[in-house]
């Protein structure tokens, strides 16, 4: 979802990476859900394992629970976003996980794009 809503609200500004340490076999179909009632479709996103590769080349990385899991490399700029897993649960559970995530994206994208 916070990959969907950054590619949504951000476009081309920012490049957006996204995986998981324990990603599962396929989207949560009440996280698709949930962002398709905004319009944004994820369908066409797979999950994909977290790499080293992946977080060293990264500026930012958020994080959502991986704890000593996640790749660490100095220099990189760690955030951990509490967030309630939205695995299992169904689209009336997972919109206030979306909302939660969309209102952190908007926050960053004016972060890292004041101009905007």
């Amino acid at each position: 979802m916070a990959q969907g809503f950054l590619t949504h609200l951000a476009g081309d500004a920012i490049e957006v990476r996204s995986a998981g340490s324990a990603p599962g076999d396929s989207l949560n179909p009440a996280a698709v859900e949930a962002m398709a009632e905004l319009g944004i479709d994820i369908t066409d996103q797979t999950p994909k394992i977290l790499t080293p590769d992946a977080v060293e080349t990264s500026t930012i990385v958020i994080t959502m629970g991986c704890g000593d899991t996640c790749p660490y490399f100095p220099g990189v700029d760690y955030r951990d976003w509490k967030l309630d897993d939205p695995a299992g649960k169904g689209v009336d559970a997972v919109r206030p996980i979306r909302d939660e995530i969309r209102t952190r994206i908007e926050a960053l994208i004016a972060e890292l794009l004041p101009d905007r």
